[in-house]
């Protein structure tokens, strides 16, 4: 029996044959074209991309009524990035310009995206490269008159084994009924991943070379809890599993029974579970999970892939729309997150400089202090949309009072103008800030007082601490949201706001993990913010869970002298030794 391990991003077990699906390297051609020719050239790369638009629309309309929303949001997302100029405009340019052909052109014009996806901090921005790459790769297939129609051949119930899929192949691969994803590559925000927590099918992805240990037809089991795949399991290790599978399966049923139910402790704390989005259609997703509200809106998609940044009138009716989906329930607009690399895709005017090292430099509300021009209009449309809903406004990247006061300053200049224009919006709009710099948890009881609400952005707030990236292969094993320091930030924020009576949410990726919950609850978190999709399992823990005994608990863990001691006592935490 061989053991494969992985990422697991989508939990559940499966067990049936492999059909390992393998994608040939394209081999893009790269020569001249003569002058009379360059007509013909754009003609057949306009026609590349139609061609594309077509699969893309027949694949959006042939997904099942019943798929989560996210299904259709993110082939939407390629057709959005199929008509961006940079993608459909930009390589007709370069044909006519450089006589390029077709595949050459497009090939270029996504290196030079990809690469500014690359430099980009926020691991939710990069993994955009994703979707460029798999458009490109759509548009290429149809000039070098490629199929792509390689999964056509899956049948029910097989265990597709793949490099990486793109979001059309997951919709389609789960229309064949197929029981389980692995991939070579991939993250926990890959697109695989998110869809496949959405569609309730176990996954893993990150499996190097899952591909190539892997052969048609083998019989596999599919841990998607614990990132394992076992090839070649002997009868005893099936047993095992198929009596795990039931189990699963019976706690996925009652589950749903939860949807309509209230997040509340055993002892009567209210806890609110809130859902950060992205796009527009990631609120249905929202909607669907009854959350409380919105706890993230990531404003900065509308600023991607584009020459120039969205209008004022762009960013108001695309936030209304959310506040009017959510009537009386609070939605969180964080103000724009971009850094100093992300000028080109209409994130900041000018020739900056690309930073050495973006995730200390000029971004967030260090950019929009610095650009002003860019930020005015933001904070104009946030306001104007506070008149149709409960709309809250959210400050990334604080790290000293002075930011705070000069966005304060904006914000009021901002009410004026609105004012004297006479624009409704609501007066007393609540701002809060994003608690995810080390500066700001430390003196946190130093911004409550001219703050209405605190979120904590995990992400970031664990990377600073630590001093580590991530995404870096080299050292994200150090990436340890149960560290000590870690532990030690959150906990001093939730009493700065305690102290200050003003709530305290949590909106980083620490948030939706079940691992945690029951040890921020005991830190006295009352309001988190996650995917859509992890709503409910967190909705069961914090149901089962007892406030006051995991407050206990937690005044433990904190005095724990090692992060070996805080994850020991974490873990029995979860098993219910400690609540």
């Amino acid at each position: 029996m061989l053991a494969v391990h992985g990422l697991g991003v989508s939990d559940g077990i499966a067990i049936g044959k492999a059909f390992v699906l393998r994608q040939e390297q394209l081999d893009v051609p790269e020569y001249n074209v003569l002058r009379g020719q360059v007509d013909a050239e754009v003609a057949r790369f306009t026609g590349a991309v139609q061609a594309a638009r077509a699969q893309l629309d027949s694949i959006r309309n042939h997904i099942p009524a019943n798929a989560p929303p996210e299904a259709a949001s993110f082939v939407q997302t390629h057709l959005l990035i199929l008509d961006d100029r940079m993608i459909c405009v930009a390589p007709i340019d370069t044909i006519r310009r450089k006589l390029h052909n077709a595949e050459w052109a497009l090939k270029a014009q996504a290196e030079r995206l990809v690469d500014m996806f690359e430099r980009m901090d926020d691991p939710y921005l990069r993994n955009k490269k994703v979707d460029v790459q798999q458009v490109v790769d759509r548009i290429l297939r149809n000039l070098l008159m490629l199929d792509h129609d390689h999964h056509t051949h899956v049948r029910a119930g097989e265990i597709v084994v793949a490099n990486d899929l793109t979001p059309a192949d997951t919709v389609i691969l789960k229309h064949h009924r197929v029981r389980a994803f692995v991939t070579d590559l991939g993250g926990p925000i890959s697109h695989t991943a998110i869809l496949a927590r959405s569609l309730g099918i176990p996954a893993i992805v990150s499996a190097h070379s899952v591909t190539r240990y892997v052969r048609h037809g083998e019989e596999l089991i599919v841990d998607g809890k614990r990132g394992i795949v076992l090839v070649g399991s002997d009868a005893r290790t099936l047993a095992e599993y198929r009596v795990r599978r039931k189990r699963i399966l019976e706690e996925r049923r009652a589950l749903n029974r939860l949807r309509t139910s209230p997040s509340i402790t055993s002892d009567g704390e209210r806890i609110g579970l809130h859902a950060n989005i992205e796009l527009m259609s990631d609120v249905k997703a929202a909607v669907s999970a009854r959350a409380d509200g919105i706890g993230l809106y990531r404003t900065e998609f509308l600023f991607m892939n584009r020459p120039e940044p969205p209008s004022e009138e762009e960013q108001y009716r695309a936030y209304v729309k959310v506040a009017r989906a959510f009537r009386n329930k609070p939605v969180t607009i964080r103000t724009l997150d971009l850094g100093a690399d992300k000028q080109v895709d209409g994130g900041r005017a000018g020739n900056a400089q690309v930073a050495v090292n973006p995730a200390l430099g000029l971004r967030a509300v260090r950019l929009c202090l610095n650009d002003t021009a860019l930020f005015r209009p933001q904070l104009r449309a946030i306001l104007r949309a506070s008149a149709a809903g409960k709309v809250r406004m959210m400050i990334p990247m604080l790290s000293s009072q002075d930011e705070l006061f000069q966005v304060l300053d904006l914000v009021d200049e901002t009410k004026t103008e609105l004012k004297r224009a006479r624009e409704k919006f609501n007066p007393r709009i609540p701002i809060g800030g994003m608690i995810e710099v080390p500066a700001a948890a430390v003196s946190a009881d130093l911004f409550a007082p001219y703050l209405d609400f605190f979120s904590i952005g995990t992400n970031d707030l664990i990377q600073y601490t630590l001093a580590i990236d991530r995404v870096d292969d080299a050292v994200n094993y150090l990436y340890d949201p149960l560290h000590p320091a870690v532990l030690r930030l959150i906990r001093l924020t939730i009493d700065a706001g305690r102290a200050a009576r003003i709530p305290v949410a949590m909106c980083g990726e620490m948030a939706g993990d079940p691992r945690y919950t029951r040890l921020l609850l005991g830190l006295g978190l009352t309001e988190f913010s996650m995917h859509p999709a992890r709503l409910l399992e967190i909705k069961q823990i914090v149901r089962a869970s007892r406030a006051s005994t995991l407050a206990r608990a937690a005044n433990r863990i904190l005095k724990a002298r090692s992060a070996l001691a805080v994850h020991a006592a974490a873990d029995a935490l979860n098993d219910g030794k400690a609540a």
